[in-house]
C-alpha cells in the first residue's frame, strides 16, 4: 500500500526535476528522494526512467578516497 504524500498525484515541475537529478548525483537513496520530494518511492523510479536518470549507485570508495 503506497503511503500519501504531499506531493502524491501532482505533475512535477522542472524544479523537481533538478532536485531529482542532484539528489541522483550525489548518490542519495530512493526512498530518501522521495521523503525530500514528497514522492513515494514508485514514483521517483517511473519518473528517472522518464527522464533517463539512472538510479544505480555510483561506484565510490568507502572510506572516502579516490582511487
Amino acid at each position: 500500500m503506497a503511503k500519501s504524500t504531499r506531493n502524491s498525484g501532482k505533475p512535477w515541475t522542472a524544479t523537481d526535476v533538478k532536485d531529482l537529478k542532484q539528489l541522483v548525483k550525489a548518490n542519495t537513496p530512493t526512498r530518501v528522494i522521495g521523503l525530500k520530494l514528497g514522492r513515494t518511492e514508485n514514483a521517483i523510479y517511473n519518473k528517472a526512467s522518464e527522464e533517463g536518470i539512472s538510479l544505480a549507485p555510483t561506484n565510490q570508495s568507502p572510506y572516502g578516497t579516490k582511487k
